[in-house]
């Protein structure tokens, strides 16, 4: 009772705001069961905040990712340019040129939080910063983090680069998910780098009994943010707070989430599916995979829309920070509080499903009947059937997918005692479609075969782009597929598409 009392009241003093430099972030937290996926404690869990340097979470995943693929070893060397060696503090002062291993890199993003490196990692897998901070947008998407957007890889100011606590709780699960072998390295206490050794930035490590990691974060509109997995005996959480108006004032938060939240967690076998990973082929029976988000430099990638001034983007420009970390001698700004944060959507894709005006959804009530789940090898479909197999959404035509056609719009539903909704759809799908993805959201899946149709050039030209929604151990997911191939067809399609480093797999319809 009396852990109850001090959090309630520990709670209402750091929701409250406070100015320093002439602004007070606003506060925020969750606190997530790993077992289960439950939500222990939450306090504006939603509302959106700057992730600071929490973001390099997400570039390390990224970059283990490209370990696991092949594409780098951990000593690896990646090449430092003029533009990361540029970077503000804090840095482990990689010099233009030059080179460091991939581990080096791992250790430097996760002890000193080093923002040069950040910008190493971020152009040798994007060949840009704007091009990853897209990657990382795309990713974030996949693995369910839907009110995020990320700019940079590092974190630095950007008006534009947002999350949740709850955004950042799910890549805290995501990462150790995924990559448990690598995710160990959040435990490094110091790094030394030419010299000189840099100690972990976070703080708990060692000192609050089970956290294992992760991240720590800090800009002046940020306040000081951690994101923190921690285990005892069978019981595992893991725990976001952000906006403390002081790094002792965020640790000691967090030590007492920790500590009233551990008795609640369940103590039995993990009962919540894994984060849905975008890299891995479906496996129905366990979890369903998500295609793999690898940008190549130069291609076009979704955008998620810009996003208006808003307060705490305002906070930015009036706290006077930038993105070299230049300081322009703002004047005090006004509180931003937890309530003051508009619940908007920031990537456009999420505001609502997007399927084009000639998208079927089907009913309970549609005329024509729904065929019954197909064997692992169906036969082909047969002539004027736009939906062989249960859960599609709905079909597209060729001509139809545009920028207009993936914008977001009501959803018409067919009811009982009318005409189910008239589709446009191809004479004949054949009997080999091809899929790139599954994705959280209707809206994500048509961006994706959008922009498998523009990497492609011609060979998608006559084909047809549909969805598929699926659902297994309480996650919905949407497929995005072409339709229309024989079996040449689509295993050419598929080579023509991972060339251009998209996920692809035939499939028998």
């Amino acid at each position: 009772m009396a852990a109850t009392l001090s959090l309630a009241a520990a709670s209402q003093a750091e929701a409250r705001p406070r100015r320093y430099a002439g602004y007070a972030p606003a506060y925020s937290a969750i606190v997530v069961d790993a077992k289960t996926g439950e939500t222990i404690h939450a306090e504006a869990a939603d509302a959106h905040r700057f992730p600071a340097s929490v973001t390099k979470v997400m570039t390390l995943y990224l970059l283990f990712e490209q370990i696991d693929s092949g594409r780098f070893s951990l000593q690896s060397p990646l090449r430092v340019s003029a533009e990361a060696a540029s970077q503000p503090p804090s840095k482990i002062g990689v010099r233009a040129g030059s080179t460091i291993t991939v581990e080096e890199a791992i250790r430097a993003l996760v002890t000193k939080s080093a923002n040069d490196v950040a910008v190493v990692v971020a152009e040798n897998i994007s060949g840009s910063e704007e091009a990853f901070g897209q990657l990382m947008t795309r990713k974030a998407r996949a693995i369910g983090m839907s009110r995020t957007t990320f700019r940079n890889a590092s974190g630095l100011p950007d008006a534009s680069q947002m999350t949740t606590a709850r955004d950042l709780a799910t890549l805290g699960r995501a990462i150790q998910d995924h990559f448990p072998t690598y995710y160990r390295y959040f435990q490094t206490y110091s790094f030394a780098y030419r010299g000189v050794n840099h100690r972990n930035h976070n703080r708990l490590l060692g000192r609050v009994e089970g956290v294992d990691g992760i991240k720590t974060g800090y800009t002046r509109a940020s306040g000081f943010n951690l994101l923190t997995s921690a285990r005892r005996g069978q019981r595992q959480i893991v725990a976001v707070v952000m906006g403390g108006r002081t790094g002792g004032a965020r640790d000691a938060r967090m030590r007492q989430l920790v500590e009233a939240t551990f008795p609640r967690a369940y103590a039995g076998a993990r009962t919540a599916p894994m984060v849905a990973r975008a890299s891995e082929p479906a496996r129905p029976q366990t979890r369903i995979a998500v295609a793999a988000q690898v940008p190549v430099p130069g291609r076009r990638q979704p955008v998620a829309e810009p996003m208006p001034i808003t307060p705490m983007a305002a906070a930015v420009i009036t706290a006077g920070q930038t993105r070299g970390g230049a300081s322009t001698g703002a004047s005090a700004a006004a509180p931003v509080t937890a309530s003051a944060q508009p619940h908007r959507q920031v990537i456009r894709a999420e505001t609502a499903p997007a399927p084009v005006a000639a998208a079927t959804v089907l009913s309970a009530a549609a005329s024509r009947p729904v065929p019954a789940p197909a064997p692992a090898v169906a036969p082909a479909a047969a002539p004027g059937n736009p939906n062989p197999r249960p859960g599609v959404l709905g079909t597209i035509n060729a001509s139809q997918l545009t920028t207009a056609s993936v914008s977001p719009r009501p959803v018409q539903m067919a009811s009982a005692g009318t005409a189910p909704v008239a589709e446009a759809t191809p004479a004949r799908r054949g009997e080999w479609s091809i899929q790139v993805g599954a994705f959280p959201t209707e809206s994500a899946a048509l961006e994706t075969l959008k922009e498998a149709r523009e990497a492609s050039g011609r060979q998608l030209g006559a084909a047809d782009p549909y969805t598929e929604k699926v659902e297994a151990r309480g996650m919905t997911l949407v497929r995005a597929r072409f339709a229309g191939f024989d079996r040449s067809g689509a295993d050419a399609a598929c080579r023509a598409l991972k060339s251009r480093d998209f996920d692809c797999i035939p499939v028998r319809n």
